[in-house]
């Protein structure tokens, strides 16, 4: 791609982008408008009164905007009566008509609606996963074919005061961008692109867009690319974030926000929808959580004279190099190892016989996704007869034992080897050369590992010097800095060690004092903080350990981070779902289905499998799927293989056993 335009104004702290004002119906959407909330209709769009109630619902819970597919013109014909019901109830909420393969569909629900949506892979394209070279010429043709049949649409919006979102998806894009651009994100990017010049050389701008995936690293990076290639042309349409098909529970919410809010801490994003295989209602409380945070963010003051130079690419994903440290016997860490997982002791270190306890009942039923660190606070010299009899207790149970001290003249306790390792924590050694010096020592005498938290400022030569020499390189983790959020003061610090060489192990730490609403003590507040502050950072590279610590239990703090690491796409610790939320072209239930799909595969560590309602997105989404279950007609379900089609027209009352055969036969099966 080349050097690319900046994308947002800064990446150490949160800015909103300047973007025209698109009114939708009379809802004004992007500038200083606050972000606005979205869900969809999962009634059949031909029972209008349905339908109407369901938008109802939708309006009533706090929903903004609602979006009705309509996958026939005889579908967005009924868009009228469905309006003119929700209209009579008393509510003016604008209507979004979701569009895919018909443009008849289009020009027909232009006449009802405030708005239409069109999928840019599918508008005038058949995604068949054909392999073709085009020309400069031939591409052009193509280009003048759009242009022949986006135009009429884009004319009619205009004629009447609708609104468009040109909705780019990973999963329908065309073979014609794959193959020009093959990389998804920039092909994403070029393919909306590709409307937005056809509506401007018509003098249309009411637009906005979006670029969803069900990878969040995917969809961040197609976000921000389209943003600065937007700037190259001297283009501000609002944006509309989501991750797609997303699927439910805890596992979709922490998808959603990684993706979400990771470009809204960004200043990126107008309109939000958080996309569950749940009744829609459930999307608009964490859509307006998530918003609300936004909120927040873009109201704080910036931190004074923090101006470091990134090593990071934001438009490409890359683990941050860090060489190989051996924590523990059986723990390693560095860019070739995925995030080592620490888990907060629940308890204090004064009741070593309540942590045993607990660490023992969470490892005896969690193997696959184990407590591999356990951080403990020692908060005065006699914790270290507790920290002696904890370390007995646990051997062969916790490879190590994260120490914080908060003692700082107390040193690490000696080295054992038939225990688990220590991980010693200072919070002051950093601050001169010779607290540094000491604390190196000691830990290295002890044979002990040391860890610093640092705040995200500028280091000191002779800092940054025995940080570089350190026989065993110290695990760093950021001190909280005021006004500055965890994740700008993590690429700040990580900018900082990288300008001067030091490819230190970064510990991401979700603590209290990193949440943002800490009168909100729900788990759902403390679920999307950390997936926010630690899924930004591991969807940048960043973090070579982590650990959650304000959930309040030990077992929630692990289990939470190795979601967060599977919804980053950093650790697969499980069967990872791929679900879309349901609307009115769905051809089954699919919660009950998902949820089936799930108990029967759910085991199945590493696999990944798309439930998906029906063909628009399934088998492009399915291309980074293990395997496809795809509604291909009523009561009737397609079997892929990746992005191949192996089973047609299966009954659903055979399709799940059907789908276990079909995994069994390609070698990827396990026991439950």
């Amino acid at each position: 791609m080349g050097t690319a335009s900046p994308y947002c104004a800064s990446r150490f702290h949160p800015v909103r982008r300047k973007t025209r004002v698109v009114q939708i119906g009379n809802l004004p959407t992007g500038g200083t408008h606050p972000v606005r909330i979205q869900s969809m209709t999962t009634t059949d769009t031909l029972d209008v009164a349905a339908t109407a109630r369901q938008t109802i619902e939708l309006a009533e819970a706090g929903c903004e905007i609602v979006r009705i597919t309509a996958p026939s013109v005889r579908a967005a014909e009924t868009l009228a009566p469905i309006a003119r019901e929700v209209r009579e109830a008393g509510f003016d909420l604008p209507l979004v008509a979701d569009i895919h393969f018909l443009p008849d569909a289009a020009m027909e629900a232009a006449k009802h609606v405030e708005k239409v949506r069109v999928n840019p892979g599918n508008y005038a394209d058949r995604k068949k996963f054909q392999v073709r070279e085009y020309s400069d010429s031939q591409y052009e043709e193509e280009l003048q074919r759009l242009h022949e049949s986006f135009s009429p649409l884009v004319l009619r919006c205009k004629e009447l005061g609708r609104s468009m979102r040109i909705g780019t998806n990973h999963g329908s894009l065309s073979d014609r961008i794959m193959n020009r651009f093959g990389d998804p994100p920039r092909g994403m990017a070029e393919s909306a692109l590709e409307f937005l010049r056809i509506a401007r050389a018509h003098g249309y701008h009411e637009i906005v867009l979006s670029m969803k995936a069900s990878n969040p690293k995917v969809m961040i990076e197609a976000y921000r690319l389209v943003v600065s290639l937007m700037n190259d042309e001297d283009m501000d349409y609002p944006l509309h974030l989501g991750v797609t098909e997303a699927g439910d529970g805890e596992d979709a919410r922490i998808k959603s926000a990684i993706g979400i809010g990771s470009l809204l801490l960004d200043g990126l994003g107008d309109t939000i929808r958080v996309s569950l295989t749940e009744d829609p209602v459930a999307e608009i409380p964490v859509a307006r959580d998530l918003a609300r945070r936004a909120e927040s963010w873009w109201a704080e003051s910036p931190p004074a004279n923090l101006h470091p130079t990134e090593a990071i690419d934001p438009f490409a994903f890359r683990r941050r190099a860090c060489p190989e440290s051996k924590l523990s016997q059986t723990i390693r860490i560095g860019e070739k190892h995925p995030p080592a997982v620490l888990a907060h002791a629940s308890h204090p270190l004064e009741e070593p016989e309540k942590i045993i306890r607990e660490v023992a009942q969470i490892q005896s039923v969690s193997k696959d996704a184990p407590v591999e660190g356990l951080v403990v606070e020692l908060k005065d010299p006699e914790g270290l007869a507790h920290l002696e009899t904890l370390r007995d207790s646990l051997v062969g149970a916790v490879p190590l034992i994260v120490v914080e001290n908060n003692v700082p003249d107390l040193p690490p306790p000696p080295f054992r080897e038939d225990s688990p390792s220590i991980v010693w924590l200072s919070s002051t050694a950093g601050a001169d050369r010779d607290a540094l010096t000491g604390f190196l020592h000691a830990c290295e005498e002890s044979n002990c590992v040391p860890a610093l938290a640092l705040p995200a400022k500028p280091m000191e030569d002779e800092i940054v010097r025995l940080l570089g020499q350190s026989s065993t390189p110290p695990i760093i983790t950021i001190w909280p800095t005021e006004g500055m959020n965890s994740v700008a003061g993590h690429r700040a610090l990580v900018a900082i060690l990288d300008e001067h060489g030091l490819g230190l192990p970064i510990w991401i730490r979700n603590r209290d004092q990193g949440r943002l609403f800490p009168e909100d003590d729900s788990f759902s507040a403390r679920l999307l903080d950390s997936s926010i502050l630690s899924g930004s950072l591991l969807c940048d590279g960043v973090g070579d350990l982590i650990s959650i610590e304000h959930t309040g239990n030990l077992d929630r703090n692990r289990g939470l981070a190795y979601n967060v690491l599977q919804g980053a796409r950093a650790r697969i610790s499980k069967t990872e779902f791929v679900a879309c939320p349901s609307c009115g072209r769905t051809l089954f239930d699919l919660q009950s289905t998902t949820q089936r799909v799930k108990e029967a595969t759910g085991h199945l560590k590493g696999v990944t499998i798309a439930v998906m309602g029906c063909i628009v997105n399934g088998p492009g989404e399915m291309a980074d799927a293990d395997f496809g279950y795809v509604g291909s007609g009523p009561g009737k379900i397609d079997l892929y293989v990746g992005k191949d089609r192996v089973k047609s027209a299966i009954p659903e009352a055979d399709a799940v056993d059907c789908l276990v055969n079909l995994i069994q036969e390609e070698g990827k099966w396990i026991e439950p």
